[in-house]
């Protein structure tokens, strides 16, 4: 088998898909981490912070809030994931942590919208 063949091949396998969700999940999660930051500086300003709060009531921030949540949801599955393949050399139950992880990220998502509203 030629390496494009290879490439390919390793590109249809669900682990390099939960690799990419993994990646875009903690790119994600380092875009927003710096606002987060920056919201909690802003909690010593009574007036700003409450600015902010009542900003952040709206219907399409609290979406927002479920799918950051989600994505850190994802990011902790799939590293928890990553762990037990590389320490306990995982092979045949890899399809079903694979599985496990979006599940996983959209029911802490989920809850976490449902709470929200």
């Amino acid at each position: 088998m030629s390496a494009i063949g290879i490439a390919r091949a390793s590109r249809a396998h669900p682990g390099f898909v939960a690799s990419l969700i993994h990646r875009f999940s903690g790119l994600a999660l380092a875009i927003f981490l710096p606002m987060h930051f920056y919201v909690l500086g802003m909690a010593l300003e009574q007036e700003a912070f409450a600015g902010f709060i009542d900003w952040s009531n709206q219907p399409l921030v609290k979406i927002s809030e479920s799918l950051l949540v989600g994505a850190l949801a994802v990011h902790f599955a799939g590293g928890l994931r990553l762990l037990a393949v590389e320490f306990f050399g995982l092979t045949r139950g890899q399809s079903l942590l694979i599985a496990l992880a979006p599940a996983f990220a959209l029911g802490v998502g989920i809850l976490f919208l449902m709470r929200a509203f």
